[in-house]
C-alpha cells in the first residue's frame, strides 16, 4: 500500500474507495480497527455516508484532504469510514444514538465519536465545516475538544453512556414500558389519516415544508385509506401531491426517474442524486394512481421511471444498481440543467416556444444561473394558449424531450454506485411487477425477473441472503430489510407470472426470518440475525424512515403468505409483531405506515383469489383483476399442470376446465366452476368497492 493510500483500498464500496486516497488513516469497520482502538486507547471517529451524498463530498474535500484536520484525526483518533448502504445496521444504531445525544435528527455525513473499548458514542454531529461558520466551530477545534474531553473525563463519559444504552434497549421493547391497553382498531387507521391530512402542504402538496421528500409510505396510506373508506379527500390529497412531484423538477423530464428530495416547497430544485430505494415505491404508487384515475400524467411518469431503471440502473447481469450521484464534473446538477440558447439551436421555432412556456425557459434562471426543467403550464393550458389540440401538444413536447435527451447523453454523466443491494432490489422488483401487471407490460416483468434471478444466483448462498454485491463479490450477511422486501416483492411477482421456484424461495425467506430474526420473547423482528456481529444494540426498527420499516413489511408479507398457504407460524409471527409495536403505532400511527398495512388486514377483510386453468383463461382473468385498484386483494394465477403445491394450496386443485377459489378474511367459498357463478364473480371483481 502506498503512503497516499489507507486501509480502504481493498474494499468494494464506491463510497469507501472514494476515500482510499485520503491522507486520513481510514479503516473499514472491522476487527483490525476496533482492536487498534482498544490497544491504543484512542477514541474512535466514526464517519458514515454514501457515494451519492453531496455534503459527504463537501466534508471530504474541506477536511479529510487538508493538513490541519487530517493530522489531528490521525494523531488523536482511530478513524473508521462506513458506507451506510452496506452497513445499515451501524447507521441505524448511531443515527438513533445521535438523536438521543443531541435531541436533533441526524443525516449524512454522520460524524460520531465512540469509546475505544465498547464503541459507545459520547458526542456527535453531521457535517462539520473546516472553518467556523453556520454557527459551528471548525472541525479542527471539535477534534481537539473531543480528544481532550475523552482523555480527561472518562468517568463522566461512562456515566453518560449508561442511560444512553438503557434508552437504546427500551426502544426495542416499547410494550414493556407503556401504560394503557394500546388496542389497535379502525380508529388507529383513521388517526393516521388525520395526522397525514394535517401535514399536507396545501399549495404544492407533500408533507410539511422544505426540504420535501416523497414519503412514499404516506402516499400509499392515503390511497389505501380512500380504497377502504371511499373518502375522496384522501384520494385528492395523494393525487395532488403526485401531480406536483411529476410536474416539478424533482422528476427528470428527459430521462425519467425521481431525485431524492426537493430543497424548496415547489418541488422545483432537487438534491440531484437519484436513489433506487425511492424510485421502486414511486413506480408502484404512480402505477396505482393511474389504475385509479387513468390520468395520462401518472402513466407517463411511471413508464418513464421504469424505462430509466432498465436503461441506466440495471446491470447486464440483471441486478439493479444503487444510486446516481448528484454531481458530475465537480458540480451538483450540471448534468441536468440548460440554457435557452442551447435548446433554441436544436428545436423548431414553434416547438421551442411550446417547450419554453411549458418548462419556464421564458422565466428567470432557477438554478445557479441555469434553467432546471420544471412545468409551469400543463398540457391543457398550452392547448388553449397555442390553439392546438391536446394530442398535438403532447407530440410536440415528447419530440422536444427526445431531442434534448439525445443531446444530454453526450454530457459527462453523474457517477453511478454499482453496488447491487438486496433490499433495494426488492423494492424495485416489486415496483416493476406492479407496473408490469397494471400496464400489461412484459418488459417491466422481464426486468423484475432478471433482477430476482441475479439475487438468487449471486446473493443467496447456503440458505441465507447476502446484503451487497459488487465486483463479483457477495458481501455482508443479509439484514431484516433484505428478507422482508424481497419476500414482499416475490408475492407481487407471483401474481403476475406464477413460478413454483419463486414460491419455494418465498417460503425459504420466511423461514429464515422466523429462525434467525424473530424476537421470540417479545415479538417482532430484529434488524440483524442472531449470528450477526455483536454491536451495542440489536435494533428492532418499527418506524418508517427513507424506506418502509422492515418489521412492517415483514409482518405484512408473512400475513399474506400465511393466508395463501394456511401456515399458522407465519400468521402468528405477524400478529406478535403488531402486538409488540402496538404502543408505538397507537402513539404515532402516521409514522408507522408500513405496520399499518398489516393493521389494515386485521381491520378490513382481505381477499385471496386462487385461479386454476390454462394460460389463455388465466391471462384474461389477470387483465380483469388489474383493472381495479384493490390493495387488499391478492390473485394468484396457477397453471393447470402445477402439482404438489404446499400447504393449503394443495387443496386448490383444478376441477374441470377452470376453477376459482375465493377467500375473504378467514372464510372461503366452495370452489367456483359453474359458468354462471364465474360470470357473477367476474362482475363482482370488475365493480369498484
Amino acid at each position: 500500500m502506498s503512503s497516499s493510500q489507507n486501509a480502504l483500498t481493498s474494499e468494494t464500496s464506491p463510497y469507501l474507495l472514494q476515500h482510499a486516497d485520503n491522507p486520513v488513516q481510514w479503516y473499514p469497520w472491522g476487527e483490525e480497527a476496533l482492536q487498534l482502538a482498544h490497544e491504543t486507547g484512542k477514541p474512535i471517529l466514526l464517519s458514515i455516508g454514501y457515494s451519492a451524498c453531496h455534503w459527504c463530498h463537501v466534508m471530504a474535500h474541506e477536511s479529510f484532504e487538508h493538513d490541519d484536520p487530517r493530522a489531528l484525526m490521525n494523531e488523536r483518533f482511530i478513524n473508521i469510514k462506513v458506507d451506510r448502504e452496506e452497513r445499515p445496521d451501524l447507521d441505524k444504531i448511531y443515527q438513533t444514538a445521535h438523536q438521543l445525544l443531541t435531541n436533533r435528527p441526524g443525516g449524512w455525513p454522520l460524524t460520531m465519536f465512540l469509546t475505544h473499548d465498547a464503541q459507545v458514542p459520547f458526542f456527535g454531529g453531521t457535517y462539520f465545516p473546516r472553518e467556523p461558520r453556520y454557527g459551528m466551530p471548525s472541525f479542527a477545534d471539535i477534534l481537539n475538544q473531543v480528544a481532550d474531553f475523552y482523555r480527561d473525563n472518562r468517568s463522566d463519559i461512562d456515566k453518560q453512556n449508561t442511560p444512553l444504552l438503557d434508552a437504546l434497549e427500551k426502544i426495542n421493547t416499547p410494550h414493556l414500558y407503556s401504560s394503557g391497553s394500546n388496542e389497535i382498531t379502525i380508529e388507529t387507521l383513521d388517526q393516521a389519516y388525520r395526522e397525514l391530512k394535517k401535514s399536507i402542504e396545501p399549495e404544492h402538496g407533500g408533507f410539511g415544508r422544505a426540504p420535501k421528500f416523497p414519503h412514499c409510505t404516506s402516499l400509499e396510506r392515503l390511497l389505501r385509506h380512500w380504497s377502504a373508506t371511499g373518502d375522496n379527500e384522501a384520494l385528492e390529497s395523494a393525487t395532488f401531491t403526485l401531480r406536483k412531484m411529476a410536474l416539478g423538477g424533482l422528476f427528470d423530464h428527459l430521462g425519467g426517474g425521481f431525485c431524492r428530495y426537493s430543497v424548496d416547497n415547489q418541488w422545483m430544485i432537487p438534491h440531484f442524486e437519484k436513489m433506487l430505494y425511492d424510485n421502486g415505491p414511486l413506480l408502484s404508487i404512480y402505477s396505482e394512481a393511474w389504475q385509479i384515475t387513468h390520468e395520462p400524467l401518472f402513466r407517463r411518469t411511471a413508464e418513464e421511471t421504469a424505462r430509466w431503471v432498465i436503461r441506466e440502473m440495471q446491470s447486464p447481469e440483471g441486478g439493479y444498481f444503487s444510486t446516481l450521484d448528484a454531481d458530475s464534473e465537480g458540480h451538483e446538477g450540471i448534468f441536468y440543467v440548460w440554457h435557452p440558447e442551447t435548446i433554441k439551436e436544436v428545436l423548431e421555432t414553434e416547438q421551442y416556444e411550446l417547450f419554453s412556456r411549458h418548462f419556464g425557459l421564458d422565466r428567470k434562471a432557477n438554478f445557479e444561473g441555469s434553467w432546471h426543467l420544471h412545468c409551469y403550464a400543463d398540457d391543457e393550458t398550452l392547448s388553449k394558449e397555442f390553439m392546438l389540440d391536446i394530442d398535438s401538444v403532447r407530440q410536440q413536447l415528447d419530440g422536444a424531450r427526445e431531442t434534448l435527451f439525445r443531446l444530454r447523453e453526450h454530457r459527462v454523466h453523474p457517477g453511478r454506485d454499482e453496488k447491487v443491494l438486496t433490499a433495494w432490489n426488492g423494492l424495485m422488483i416489486k415496483g416493476m411487477a406492479v407496473a408490469g401487471r397494471i400496464f400489461d407490460n412484459s418488459a417491466f416483468i422481464d426486468s423484475a425477473e432478471r433482477a430476482l434471478n441475479f439475487i438468487r444466483h449471486n446473493l443467496w448462498k447456503d440458505g441465507r441472503l447476502f446484503a451487497s454485491h459488487k465486483d463479483g463479490q457477495a458481501r455482508l450477511m443479509g439484514y431484516l430489510d433484505d428478507y422482508a422486501f424481497l419476500l414482499d416483492a416475490l408475492l407481487e411477482l407471483l401474481q403476475v407470472r406464477w413460478s413454483r421456484n419463486d414460491l419455494d424461495f418465498a417460503i425459504a425467506l420466511a423461514d429464515v426470518l422466523l429462525e434467525h430474526f424473530e424476537d421470540k420473547e417479545n415479538g417482532g423482528f430484529f434488524f440483524t440475525a442472531d449470528d450477526h456481529e455483536a454491536l451495542i444494540q440489536r435494533p428492532k426498527p418499527l418506524g418508517d424512515e427513507s424506506t418502509p420499516a422492515g418489521n412492517g413489511i415483514a409482518a405484512y408479507a408473512l400475513n399474506r403468505l400465511g393466508q395463501l398457504l394456511g401456515e399458522e407460524r407465519y400468521l402468528n409471527a405477524a400478529r406478535r409483531t403488531l402486538d409488540a409495536a402496538a404502543p408505538m403505532i397507537s402513539e404515532m400511527p402516521h409514522r408507522h405506515n408500513a405496520l399499518l398495512l398489516d393493521v389494515e388486514s386485521s381491520v378490513y377483510p382481505s381477499q385471496m383469489l386462487v385461479l386454476r386453468g390454462n394460460e389463455e383463461e388465466l391471462r384474461s382473468w389477470q387483465q380483469l383483476v388489474a383493472r381495479q385498484y384493490s390493495p387488499r386483494r391478492l390473485a394468484f394465477p396457477i397453471p393447470s399442470d402445477e402439482t404438489n403445491l404446499p400447504g393449503a394450496l394443495a387443496e386448490r386443485t383444478l376441477r374441470g376446465d377452470f376453477t376459482a377459489y375465493l377467500c375473504s378474511g378467514n372464510a372461503c367459498s366452495s370452489p367456483i366452476t359453474a359458468k354462471g357463478a364465474l360470470a357473477t364473480l367476474k362482475q363482482q371483481l370488475d365493480t369498484p368497492d
